[in-house]
Formats: structure tokens, C-alpha cells, sequence
């Protein structure tokens, strides 16, 4: 369990809040409490929604797997 991104999207309200927030269906955000939130998906939360995210570790909440890179 990733313990910082269940703060992020407790904060911003909920697993149904934050799918509609980004118009993706709720097993997706609910699979960012194990794995993190994507990086794209972080930066745009920080800008957006700084002060709800206040005194959160963003960056521990941050999805460390990264996409493959096209050759």
C-alpha cells in the first residue's frame, strides 16, 4: 500500500472524486493505493490542487514505475 497517494486521494475526496477529476474509471485510481499515482497524473495535482495537498509526500506518493520507452 502506498500510504501517501490513499492520503492524496482521501484529500481530494474519494476514489469516485478523483476518477472523475481525470475521467478514467474508479478500479484505476483505486489501483494508485498499491502502486502510486503516474508521474502525468501527479504533476498535474500539484498544480491544480496544491492546497488540499498540503503537508502530503507527494513524491513518495508518486508511482515509481515508469513507462518503456519507444524505440
Amino acid at each position: 500500500m502506498n500510504t501517501q497517494a490513499i492520503k492524496i486521494i482521501e484529500a481530494l475526496g474519494g476514489v469516485a472524486e478523483v476518477a472523475r477529476i481525470f475521467k478514467i474509471a474508479m478500479p484505476s485510481v483505486s489501483n494508485w493505493k498499491h502502486e502510486g499515482i503516474p508521474d502525468a497524473r501527479m504533476m498535474y495535482l500539484k498544480v491544480a490542487y496544491a492546497a488540499q495537498l498540503k503537508g502530503i509526500d507527494l513524491d513518495a506518493a508518486t508511482s515509481q514505475r515508469r513507462e518503456k520507452e519507444v524505440s
